[in-house]
């Protein structure tokens, strides 16, 4: 959709990476209130709430005037939006025990990956056919049947508010404080900034390189939500026969090779595989970070997961913001090329130091 906001807008794509960046800032900061909100009030509730606020947002964007006034529908969105992922994470971490929970968190994440896999093929289709701001109404529509059935399925077992003062930023600090928690930090912001810095201007780069229509753009980008739900099928055996060692390795390396692919293919039809292999190699970092950061902090776990989300969050609007203007400066390719080699890296030093993450 950015070649399209900036041709509206009288901007550029890079400029236009402000919806993206607005997006995931707002994610980051109001993630960390949602976490020991659903500590206190109860998880499901929560979701339930937020769901319903991110559609009324969603509207928002969708009768937005100008950039900015889509930046900021963006930010309200993303600030009642960020609640389903972490919490979700969370509740799966209260109810499931360890030795299967990554397979569990697996499973839930494929519902997302579903979501990314549909998002791109739907929203490239209805931009192409009625215009940006038809996404925006439509992904509003499943928002409020999300928040209804929500209603309807957990209403009843919402637990009573938890007894004691409400105070997320002392509960942050206490985190902060365990040394794990701040490696899982650095560690969220740094496999997104790498990966999604890469991933968000292959759109972009598909329509100068190959002219291609939204539509097509979009189906191409959906490959990244097949190859995430491949994982999320095979990531029993997967962990069997590599270990959590070997996952983050054979990610890092895997987004490499697909990335460099994309950017030297001499035709558009070479990136379908590329983008499936994008969505694998995501989640076999992904996953095996998240699952850890379930159980950094078992006595507070909404809250650790939230400043996770946080951290991931922010590393996917700094990763945005920068390779906007690497863009800029040195071209798709070669800024592709690069954040795709730090996620590689990334892999690798996961490779000797998941230990860190031990509570």
């Amino acid at each position: 959709m950015l070649p399209r906001l900036a041709a509206e807008f009288g901007t550029t794509v890079s400029a236009a990476s402000l919806v993206i960046t607005s997006f995931a800032a707002a994610y980051a900061a109001t993630v960390l209130v949602q976490g020991p909100l659903g500590d206190r009030y109860g998880k499901l509730r929560i979701v339930t709430i937020g769901t319903a606020l991110a559609g009324a947002a969603s509207l928002a964007c969708a009768a937005a005037w100008d950039l900015g006034s889509l930046a900021a529908g963006r930010f309200l969105m993303a600030s009642f939006a960020s609640a389903p992922m972490a919490l979700g994470m969370a509740y799966i971490g209260d109810v499931v025990p360890l030795g299967a929970r990554q397979t569990t968190i697996a499973r839930f994440v494929a519902g997302s990956i579903f979501g990314q896999t549909l998002g791109p093929l739907f929203g490239g289709l209805l931009t192409d056919r009625a215009g940006w701001r038809s996404c925006f109404v439509v992904i509003a529509a499943v928002f409020f049947a999300a928040a209804a059935a929500l209603f309807v399925r957990t209403a009843r077992g919402w637990p009573a508010v938890a007894a004691g003062r409400f105070a997320p930023l002392a509960t942050h600090a206490g985190l902060l404080a365990l040394r794990a928690m701040r490696w899982l930090v650095a560690i969220g912001i740094a496999e997104t900034f790498f990966f999604f810095g890469a991933f968000v201007f292959l759109g972009a780069f598909f329509r100068l390189r190959f002219d291609l229509s939204y539509t097509l753009i979009g189906l191409l980008l959906a490959g990244y939500g097949i190859g995430g739900l491949i994982y999320s099928a095979l990531v029993r055996w997967l962990l069997r026969v590599l270990g959590e060692r070997g996952l983050v390795v054979a990610g890092g390396l895997l987004a490499l090779a697909a990335f460099v692919a994309i950017i030297l293919s001499p035709h558009w039809l070479y990136a379908i595989p590329c983008t499936i292999a994008l969505g694998a190699a995501f989640y076999l970092v992904h996953n095996t970070i998240q699952t850890k950061a379930t159980e950094v902090a078992p006595g507070a776990r909404g809250s650790a997961v939230a400043l996770y989300a946080c951290a991931w969050a922010a590393g996917q609007a700094l990763g945005a913001a920068a390779a906007g203007i690497a863009v800029a400066w040195i071209g798709y390719a070669s800024a592709i090329g690069a954040f795709a080699l730090g996620f590689a890296l990334l892999g690798f030093w996961l490779r000797y130091n998941l230990w860190r993450l031990r509570p």
